[in-house]
């Protein structure tokens, strides 16, 4: 099982409201900077995102990788952040 961070148990702890792109776990400020800069500046868009994509980890993850220069150890904590916070909230 995978370590949890702080980040990461703060996000999904409660609704996310307003957040920032960089509240969700693995988002860190550079790759919040490029996520921002293509219109995924709050967290609720890139669940948006995430749900497109119909929860599905791989091509999630595919998608940051290649589109953001995510790393593959980021977008594993935000895919599992986000899958998270969908089980307790939706």
């Amino acid at each position: 099982m995978a370590t949890r961070t702080q980040k990461f148990k703060a996000f999904v702890s409660e609704p996310m409201g307003d957040k920032d792109v960089t509240a969700v776990d693995g988002i860190n400020d550079e790759l919040g900077l490029k996520l921002a800069a293509k219109g995924f500046d709050k967290a609720y868009i890139l669940l948006g995102q995430f749900l497109l994509l119909k929860k599905d980890h791989a091509v999630f993850q595919r998608w940051l990788k290649g589109a953001y220069g995510a790393s593959p150890s980021q977008a594993q904590r935000c895919a599992s952040c986000l899958m998270d916070w969908c089980y307790a909230f939706l």
